[in-house]
């Protein structure tokens, strides 16, 4: 057998992995620490986006009211009483002529 033998090789490596993870011990708590840093990280992402979006819509709100005051106060052309609607009510009652 030479020593360029693919199997020998392969068999070294995992004899050398095998004696390496054997030394190797994880900490007895790593999971729970992992897992509460995790947990932690969600709870404030969610307060965060519940933040931004209690901003935004205060904003908005804010926004449209100063827009709505904006706006003049005194009869607009719509309201003005001058046009097709002096004509007659909308909808006409029972005694009214119909409109053909």
């Amino acid at each position: 057998m030479n020593d360029t033998d693919p199997d020998r090789t392969e068999r070294e490596l995992a004899e050398a992995l095998a004696a390496l993870a054997e030394g190797v011990q994880g900490a007895p708590d790593a999971y729970r620490t992992a897992r509460g840093e995790w947990l932690r990280r969600e709870r404030r992402r969610r307060l965060v986006l519940a933040v931004v979006i209690a901003v935004v819509f205060t904003l908005a709100t804010l926004i449209g009211l100063w827009v709505l005051n904006q706006a003049p106060s005194r009869s607009g052309v719509i309201f003005t009483g001058s046009g097709p609607a002096d004509a007659g009510p909308l909808f006409p009652g029972p005694g009214s002529p119909r409109i053909r």
